[in-house]
């Protein structure tokens, strides 16, 4: 039981932390290419911070996926609890940071943190079915 817990402890931080270096990793990208300065986000196109939006999202989806695939069984299940803490996370990010980005970009955030956990977690299981299905 003890070694199932770490297994799920490691997959959610596995998930997590592969999540946060591909936002950090693109974060950093935007800003060499002059596209993006984090310390002006605010003041940032719409363009750009939907570009941001978007990379964010998909980057969840993928921790997600990363989560499930990783899981011990239940992979749907570790997919959303990667995805509450990220809404938790989102909802805490919002509330201190509110004045540093358009209030369209906080709500999305928040908004997208439990639909790319969902979209993750199914997204694994389609894989593993389609697979198993072709092997």
């Amino acid at each position: 039981m003890k070694k199932t817990i770490w297994k799920s402890i490691g997959a959610i931080l596995g998930g997590f932390i592969a999540g946060t270096l591909l936002t950090v990793a693109a974060d950093f990208t935007m800003q060499s290419l002059g596209l993006l300065d984090m310390e002006r986000f605010k003041s940032a196109s719409p363009g750009i911070v939907l570009i941001v939006t978007i990379y964010r999202f998909v980057f969840s989806i993928a921790g997600c996926f990363i989560v499930a695939s990783l899981a011990p069984a239940n992979p749907m299940r570790h997919a959303m609890i990667l995805g509450w803490i990220g809404l938790g996370l989102s909802l805490t990010g919002s509330v201190f940071m509110w004045d540093q980005a358009a209030a369209w970009y906080n709500m999305a955030v928040i908004l997208m943190a439990i639909p790319s956990a969902w979209i993750g977690g199914k997204l694994f299981l389609w894989m593993r079915a389609k697979n198993n299905t072709t092997n």
